[in-house]
């Protein structure tokens, strides 16, 4: 069990490293996470800020590299632009591709407007950004559901009237045994009139590859997971008068990389086992493909915020509209052609190349209207309403150019056409899910200052939403499904929240919060290509309820003359945690509610100005988070590792990163010479809960497949082994310009981030891996 003296020596730790810190004094933040401006140690819960400064200086492009630095907050990489977020061990497991209907738990937004997308969370370039702010724990009050976990907020830097400004930023990398890579970036703040100000932001970025890709007749591709991303910003900014403000704004992206990320360890063309076929052994890095693979992310937001200032309050109205459309293109063959070695089909047709397309599109509009108090009384005060509808749809298609003769020939003529419910040839898996979801919510948060150093907040949200599914299929791999479904919810989120100044360097603080995960259908399983053992399982998932949770914490937070302390201890009880599952051999997902579970721990950051010249900072959590129920199918065995006491999915028992910069004599006729190390552990993890099953990484595929008899065990340890990464940069300051190099993974340790299996693992194993010792120069122009 997490043990509470750890707290106790956190913190003594860190007020024993402040009286020995110089007396310098640490930039003072201001955020915006309850909706009015605040300064960090102020705000009465946990709550992280990543400013400009720090981005440029831990050389973050995206929200994975700079989780390094937040306390709590995890980064599951299942692929480019598809990570998967958890602060403070909410998580529920692996969510893919063919999950469309699961919600998230960790809620992300642009300046006002929601963006987040479960799985599919825009991975947003973070050049000009002001701050990424990191909410820690249920924000249901204000943000409502889908940040149960939190909420990240990504701040960016808004137009300045009579203010010209600018900054150019170019960036050349190299990875070792793989490809090279680069960015051009700018930003410029231009002045129109008086009352009229423009900032204009671009970017383009080329990731560089370092994933091979064998193929037949030992052919190979070499970095085959390189890629790009490019986009901007356009916001214009009115200032009428003093009371008034209103800032259009145009953002797009577009991102798209050439393959994954994924390393594999058996595949059913690519396995030691095989004697009519080529024996192979994959090494490190090393995938095998019979077809290119794909992803692709278009984003375009049109957004408008309205401010104004009256004498007893002020008034905010914001207006999004967000449109994505997204492509994941696989290599499906050893999934379709495991299907067909099933059906007992020819060589020829197991072997045929098998795409697997997946398209989301995805139509989003919001709406928000708030009023807050603007004057010194002592009760302080913020109330709204939101509304909002998205429109997503989903389709697969599974292009297998050939299959339908293998099909007609084995199964009879005209099984491919009667199967085929509309939908073209040669291609046996097709399905299109259309999802409605509507919400309006009231939301309302005061605080009241009982005393000059004791003050206490209370709020609620009331919430309805409504989501209709339709799904419809075909194909020889489906059922022909034609269904509607719908769910509903409704309810309250309450939380409260205290904090007391001890004084001017120590404040206090204890909230409880409570937040919400909406649920939904599952779609219905594959059972054609289930075994009976699976379909048995599996086959009686059909709604999953509303996930809860109640969050207890209290914290600390110190700033004294060149240190800051931020320590919180936590405490959440979790109720129908929504638990994602693998559906063994049926090629399918599910979701299904875990009564209980709970998640507990202590998060420590900490900034030191320990000499003139030197910085340290320090960022961690230790973290208990388990299954506090245990769910059995008809059978009576456990389902999928949901057993009391076992660990929740994707999150570590123990990270952190610290890093420390020292800033030289000045060299080479520069303003400042900074030299800075980063150092990041992160703890063992598994993937999904069923990891955690003895036997469970001795895989059989079962599939009398190219001289192997399928009783062949390919052993893999699903406990994510424990990592350490350490990047080192070193950089020169001058009036207008700035020049950077850096080594990133220096010590080029080759990490397992996440486990990817097809089908059960009986088409292909594999991991997902992160970049291999990568070296850079960046360079900075900047002028005003």
């Amino acid at each position: 069990m997490f043990r509470k003296s750890l707290v106790a020596a956190a913190v003594a730790g860190a007020f024993a490293t402040g009286a020995q810190a110089q007396s310098s004094m640490l930039e003072e933040v201001i955020v915006t996470a309850t909706k009015r401006d605040s300064t960090i140690q102020d705000l009465p819960f946990s709550i992280n800020a990543q400013t400009a400064s720090d981005i440029r200086r831990a050389g973050a492009t995206n929200l994975e590299e700079l989780s390094r630095n937040v306390a709590g907050l995890t980064i599951q990489n299942l692929g480019p632009g598809q990570s998967q977020v958890a602060v403070r061990g909410v998580s529920a497991g692996q969510i893919v591709r063919d999950q469309p209907g699961v919600k998230e738990q960790v809620g992300v937004y642009l300046d006002e407007s929601v963006i987040s997308l479960s799985l599919f969370t825009p991975d947003l370039d973070l050049y000009d950004l002001n701050r990424v702010e990191t909410l820690r724990g249920p924000q249901g009050t204000l943000f409502g559901s889908g940040s149960i976990g939190g909420t990240i907020r990504y701040i960016t830097e808004q137009p300045k009237i009579g203010v010209t400004e600018g900054s150019l930023e170019a960036d050349v990398n190299a990875v070792t045994d793989g490809d090279f890579g680069g960015h051009l970036k700018a930003a410029a703040n231009i002045p129109l009139t008086d009352t009229l100000a423009l900032r204009v932001v671009g970017y383009n970025q080329e990731y560089a590859g370092y994933i091979d890709a064998l193929g037949e007749n030992g052919s190979k591709k070499e970095d085959v997971n390189s890629g790009t991303r490019q986009g901007g910003r356009i916001a214009l900014l009115w200032e009428p008068n003093d009371a008034l403000s209103i800032t259009p704004r145009l953002v797009y992206q577009d991102m798209e990389t050439d393959g994954f990320n994924r390393r594999e360890e058996f595949n059913l063309f690519a396995n030691p086992y095989t004697t009519t076929r080529p024996a192979i052994e994959l090494g490190s890095r090393e995938q095998y493909l019979l077809l290119d693979e794909q992803f692709a992310d278009e984003f375009w937001l049109a957004d408008v915020v309205v401010k104004y200032s009256a004498d007893a309050f002020d008034t905010t109205f914001v207006a999004s509209r967000t449109e994505r459309s997204l492509l994941v293109s696989r290599d499906a063959s050893a999934l379709t052609g495991s299907v067909s070695v099933d059906l007992g089909y020819p060589e020829e047709a197991v072997s045929l190349p098998s795409n697997l397309r997946d398209t989301t599109d995805v139509e989003q509009d919001t709406y928000e209207l708030r009023f807050s108090s603007n004057g010194d009384s002592d009760l302080t005060w913020v109330a709204g309403v939101f509304y909002s509808e998205t429109i997503r749809n989903y389709a697969q298609r599974l292009p297998t150019p050939g299959y339908d003769a293998f099909t007609d020939a084995v199964l009879g003529e005209g099984t491919s056409e009667a199967v085929a419910n509309g939908y073209g040839p040669d291609s046996p898996y097709n399905a299109d899910l259309d999802y409605d979801l509507t919400q309006l919510a009231f939301f309302g948060e005061a605080t009241y200052a009982v005393t000059d150093r004791l003050s206490i907040t209370a709020g609620l949200r009331q919430y309805d939403f409504e989501e209709d599914r339709v799904i419809f299929g075909g194909g020889l791999f489906s059922d022909g499904w034609d269904q509607t479904d719908s769910t509903s919810s409704d309810g309250i989120t309450p939380r409260i929240l205290a904090a007391y100044e001890m004084n001017d360097q120590v404040t206090f603080n204890a909230q409880a919060s409570q937040g919400f995960r909406l649920g939904g259908v599952n779609d219905p399983l594959n059972s054609g290509l289930c075994t009976p053992e699976d379909l048995e399982t599996f086959g009686g998932f059909q709604d999953y309820d509303d996930e809860t949770m109640w969050n207890y914490e209290a914290g600390v937070k110190t700033r004294f003359s060149g240190l800051t302390v931020n320590a919180a201890v936590f405490y959440t009880e979790i109720e129908d945690l929504q638990t994602t599952l693998d559906a063994g051999s049926c090629s399918s997902r599910i979701s299904f509610n875990v009564p209980e579970a709970h998640t507990a721990g202590v998060e420590l950051e900490l900034t030191a100005q320990a000499t003139e010249n030197l910085e340290l900072t320090f960022a961690g959590s230790l973290l208990e988070a388990e299954f506090d129920s245990t769910v059995v199918d008809g059978n009576g065995d456990i389902l999928g590792g949901v057993e009391k006491g076992n660990r929740l999915p994707s999150v570590p028992e123990m990270q952190f990163s610290t890093s420390a910069t020292y800033f030289a004599t000045p060299m080479f006729g520069s303003q400042e010479t900074y030299f800075s190390a980063t150092w990041q552990y992160v703890d063992t993890r598994f993937t999904q809960p069923s990891d955690q099953l003895p036997g469970a990484g001795e895989f059989q595929s079962g599939l009398a497949y190219g001289g192997a008899t399928g009783s062949e065990t390919t052993s893999v340890d699903l406990e994510l082994d424990a990592y350490s990464l350490v990047n080192l940069r070193a950089g020169l300051r001058y009036d207008e310009w700035e020049l950077a190099t850096y080594l990133n993974n220096a010590f080029d340790e080759e990490v397992d981030l996440s486990f990817d299996r097809e089908r059960g693992g009986r088409a292909r194993l594999g991991f997902r891996t992160n970049a291999p010792q990568t070296v850079g120069v960046t360079a900075r122009w900047f002028w005003d």
